[in-house]
């Protein structure tokens, strides 16, 4: 397999010809899928369906330029799709504008934003949308696309050859996608779609008020972008939330499948990579583009060996536009609504729900808030809140850190928590081990619940520190003035098992210079040193 961690195309330095054979049928196959999707999704962002099939072409080809992955299938995607048409409900009115104008200048932020976000190595920013916030955002955005395609499903007036068409198509993919193996199941919508343009042909079935395609514009996209700033400060807000979107959807499908390979992927040439597809998507008049799983699974179950299996997509997909395109006008509305309607609710993750739910309450509300709040606020505002809730309870939980309370284990050597292990402890001597990081949300807490665990007995205190991670200057202040208190009292605080880093912070600090008590290496090192003292003292 290839190397990940090279530069931009060095993949074809490391090139054999033994490799052409895998691409070529995996770029034909991907091609196949591509093609009705692609059109279908543009469908679903409220754009001509051709709009679908010109973000297939230059978006590949510039991510072959700098992306890491050898089988990611970069090309629009439900969700950025779904994304795209939710910014452009609100902003159409808003500016008077044409969606493809709009589109163009969405999908040139957003890719200005990921090579930005490349040169400044800002990657980690992703993980402000965690599972919860995602799935949820998801959910509700998927919903929204539904309610608005069952029209189209249906026939619009609804008619019962279209209703049928629509939902006879539905059920057929719901078929293959239970009965048929995985990489035959992936073609199917392809296969459905060239059967359901059969059917309108011989039935003559646009005759009896089936919606179809209509003729699409033939030959190449065109290149060229008209720059308009004056829009910029409007569209940043979803385009910066497209980027985020785009690039964990795209970098975690290339993290899966490369996982599988044996191989790697760099996050700053994934950043990239992105970007330099969404720019070049906005230079040939599409939109938003992302690597999709199951494209790109299905590039990888077909054989692909290098990212030259995404040029072969472009070029046949570059052709398919160059020869005649009467073949696609009877394609039937209903018949492609359906497989937008199945691809959408697809990405409803109801077991990740299920499974939030069982481990931890909080996270399953943060997806059901998160999905409430994009049905009934708009995208931006569902994610803004999704995002503000997880923060919100990753800070409510660190506020209020797991302390336990140790006792020695009959090896002399190993400390456990008294409620859960048979343990030996000293009436005088209190070992604590603070789970977590102390900084300034959780610094008063801590030190108030050291407090309620000491009694009259206890003269010394010792704090395994085995578990603290970081100490910020909040927590350092409020563990000087804990110092104080207890020494003010008599009891002497000692602090064990302090992680390197964190002890060169300390070091110096005021906390050390006035620590009544020691710092030793290990807990176990505390709890003979301190034992023995108080044995040696009651001898005396």
């Amino acid at each position: 397999m290839l190397g990940n961690n090279d530069g931009m195309l060095d993949w074809l330095k490391h090139y054999r010809r033994a490799m052409f054979a895998g691409d070529l049928g995996a770029g034909l196959v991907v091609a196949l899928m591509l093609l009705p999707q692609g059109m279908a999704y543009a469908m679903v962002a409220g754009l001509p369906p051709v709009v679908g099939l010109y973000a297939s072409i230059l978006p590949a080809l510039a991510y072959a330029l700098a992306g890491s992955s050898t089988t990611l299938s970069v090309g629009p995607m439900a969700l950025t799709s779904m994304m795209t048409a939710a910014a452009l409900v609100e902003l159409v009115p808003a500016t008077g504008l044409a969606a493809p104008v709009l589109v163009v200048q969405l999908t040139l932020l957003c890719g200005a934003i990921l090579v930005l976000c490349a040169l400044l190595r800002l990657g980690f920013l992703c993980a402000l949308l965690s599972r919860p916030v995602l799935g949820g955002f998801t959910a509700g955005v998927a919903l929204l696309i539904v309610a608005g395609q069952v029209e189209v499903l249906c026939g619009a007036p609804a008619a019962w050859p279209s209703t049928m068409l629509g939902v006879g198509t539905l059920l057929a993919l719901y078929g293959a996608r239970r009965y048929l193996p995985a990489h035959l199941a992936r073609l199917a919508p392809a296969l459905l779609l060239a059967f359901a343009t059969l059917l309108v042909v011989v039935g003559e079935l646009d005759q009896a008020g089936v919606q179809v395609l209509g003729e699409l514009p033939k030959g190449l996209p065109p290149l060229g972008i008209s720059l308009q700033p004056g829009l910029w400060p409007e569209l940043l807000p979803s385009a910066a939330l497209l980027a985020f979107v785009v690039f964990i959807s795209g970098h975690s499908s290339a993290r899966v499948l490369a996982q599988r390979r044996g191989e790697q992927v760099n996050d700053g040439r994934e950043l990239l990579g992105q970007g330099l597809a969404n720019l070049a998507s906005a230079l040939s008049a599409g939109l938003p583009v992302s690597g999709g799983l199951s494209r790109s699974a299905l590039n990888h179950a077909a054989g692909a060996c290098s990212q030259l299996a995404g040029v072969i997509t472009a070029l046949l997909l570059a052709l398919a536009l160059l020869v005649p395109t009467g073949w696609l006008s009877l394609l039937p509305l209903p018949a492609l609504a359906a497989t937008i309607v199945f691809a959408v609710l697809g990405m409803l993750d109801l077991d990740g729900l299920r499974q939030a739910w069982r481990y931890d309450r909080g996270d399953a509300g943060v997806w059901l808030a998160t999905a409430a709040c994009v049905l009934l606020l708009g995208v931006e505002e569902g994610v803004l809140a999704g995002v503000l809730l997880s923060l919100g309870g990753y800070l409510a939980r660190s506020s209020r850190p797991h302390i336990a309370v140790l006792g020695c284990m009959a090896d002399g050597e190993t400390f456990r928590n008294v409620c859960r292990h048979t343990v030996e402890t000293r009436p005088h001597l209190l070992l604590l081990r603070v789970d977590g990081s102390l900084f300034f949300g959780n610094a008063a807490s801590v030190t108030a619940h050291i407090e309620e665990l000491l009694n009259p007995s206890v003269r010394e205190l010792v704090l395994d520190m085995s578990a603290v991670n970081g100490v910020d200057f909040s927590a350092l202040v409020a563990f000087c003035e804990l110092n104080r208190s207890l020494a003010s009292r008599g009891i002497r605080l000692h602090l064990a098992a302090v992680k390197g880093p964190i002890g060169d912070r300390l070091a110096g600090s005021q906390l050390m210079l006035q620590l009544s008590g020691c710092l030793f290496v290990t807990t176990a090192q505390a709890f003979r040193h301190l034992y023995d003292a108080a044995t040696a003292g009651d001898t005396e």
